[in-house]
């Protein structure tokens, strides 16, 4: 689809021929006054108007922080390299790709926050799930200044929370309700070996003391109080 000359144009319903998500236009996944926001922003005039799939993704590897709005109601770089994604909706492929970058946290982020907004509800476990072991620094901006936070938190935050990035998020079905329908298989924590073999090592019996040599009253203290008097 060719950019029109208004962005908004995209917005209107009689115009859009797309892939919809969730019954609609994918671009009205934000709420119309961050939309507004967004596309009445100099960065969005100036950065993101004839952006595509391929030069989103160079855009958005010199973005340096996540976040929604600031100052007054002011979109950050990532709130809208965002909405130019739900309006570009490219192909699922595409966005997987932003998401296995390892080298631009930034991208992956966005990728993930994209996920959260249009896959369907085990789609966005499976793909999600994993980047829970991602524990990258990546630097948050919120209305008083920046924070510092981590790659595991923000997904955390787009897989429990009912808002993040000043973007109000679809409810996602509690995840032992998608593994009862069979929809989707039980997690297994990255730790689990970890704790099976911390399980297995309290199991283990402890191995008798020698007390051969010892004085009789020693052995016999020993018994009664579990270590020997010193």
């Amino acid at each position: 689809m060719s950019h029109r000359p208004d962005a908004k144009s995209m917005l209107d319903e009689r115009g859009y021929e797309g892939e919809l998500v969730r019954g609609q236009n994918p671009a009205l996944l934000m709420e119309k006054p961050v939309r507004d926001r967004i596309t009445e922003s100099y960065y969005w005039k100036e950065q993101c108007f004839a952006l595509n799939a391929a030069t989103l993704c160079d855009r958005a590897v010199e973005v340096t922080f996540i976040g929604g709005t600031y100052g007054q109601q002011k979109p950050t770089p990532f709130l809208c390299l965002a909405f130019k994604l739900l309006q570009l909706h490219p192909d699922r492929e595409i966005v997987l790709e932003y998401l296995h970058n390892e080298d631009f946290k930034y991208l992956r982020a966005l990728a993930a926050f994209y996920v959260r907004l249009t896959f369907d509800p085990p789609d966005v476990y499976k793909t999600l799930e994993p980047l829970l072991a991602d524990y990258s620094k990546i630097k948050r901006r919120r209305n008083d200044g920046f924070v510092l936070t981590y790659m595991d938190q923000f997904v955390d935050d787009l897989l429990t929370k009912d808002r993040v990035c000043a973007t109000s998020l679809w409810k996602l079905p509690n995840r032992q309700l998608l593994e009862d329908l069979d929809l989707l298989d039980e997690r297994v924590s990255p730790l689990g070996e970890e704790i099976d073999e911390i399980d297995a090592d309290d199991d283990e019996p402890r191995e008798a003391e020698d007390t051969e040599g010892l004085p009789e009253e020693q052995v016999n203290g020993r018994s009664r109080n579990g270590s020997a008097e010193g």
